[in-house]
């Protein structure tokens, strides 16, 4: 048995987010259908991060376990040519057989994107949270800075969720200014349901002034979602990149 890693890209517009569900498309679902018209084989796919519904990924990693010895170049094309348009295998490897694309990583890099301007975006307007009021970015770093450390994030965690260890370490959030365009970096080795986007939104209600960097302690302490921020829309996050342990 050969266990597969692959490194995958999508557009989530189309997709009821990473995992699979019933009668409705999901990026697990559309691999391992990939890999069944490929080698007639049905196999688990696990990924690194269950993105939501609208999500996106650059660099998302998937690993499954399958008899056959193929080669990485292989798996490429062979998926490559079965897949949707919207989503692509950038590379893939042959790992060891304990390798695990969710329990074996050791951090996970997002980006959120904001475009900063009155006017909206025809091209991008699938990828940014249009925002058009003027926001004070050197005010939403200065609540950023007070979000890092391993401690419990309740507090920008979203509902429904089966998770019981709300402890993440938040080892960095960044906000730099493109042009008319925010970047929001968040890594951590965990991150909770819905966490980075609750994070955007309180952001961006410090940004619009609705409410001070000071609040911030206040939030973490409550661990309560209704204490923070809105959760921003999905379809402005990226999964840009996974760690793994050596």
């Amino acid at each position: 048995m050969a266990t597969v890693k692959l490194i995958v890209e999508y557009d989530g517009t189309a997709y009821a987010g990473w995992q699979r569900q019933p009668d409705q498309p999901t990026i697990q679902e559309a691999l391992e259908t990939a890999v069944r018209g490929l080698t007639q084989i049905d196999v688990s796919i696990v990924g690194a991060g269950r993105t939501d519904a609208g999500v996106h990924a650059l660099g998302q990693v998937a690993s499954f376990r399958i008899d056959k010895n193929w080669t990485p170049r292989e798996w490429i094309k062979g998926m490559n040519a079965r897949l949707p348009e919207d989503i692509a295998v950038r590379s893939a490897g042959l790992m060891p057989d304990d390798f695990h694309a969710r329990y074996a990583a050791s951090g996970k890099l997002y980006e959120y994107r904001i475009l900063n301007r009155p006017a909206r975006s025809a091209v991008d307007r699938r990828y940014v949270w249009h925002l058009h009021k003027p926001l004070d970015a050197d005010a939403m770093q200065q609540a950023a800075a007070l979000l890092p450390g391993s401690r419990d994030f309740s507090s920008f965690e979203g509902s429904l969720t089966d998770n019981e260890d709300p402890m993440c370490n938040l080892q960095r959030l960044s906000i730099d200014r493109d042009g008319e365009y925010l970047l929001i970096q968040a890594y951590a080795d965990r991150f909770l349901k819905h966490m980075v986007r609750a994070m955007v939104g309180t952001l961006v209600e410090v940004g619009l002034r609705q409410r001070s960097a000071e609040e911030i302690p206040v939030m973490l302490a409550a661990k309560d979602r209704t204490k923070a921020g809105r959760t921003a829309p999905a379809h402005g996050l990226f999964l840009l990149h996974v760690d793994y342990h050596q």
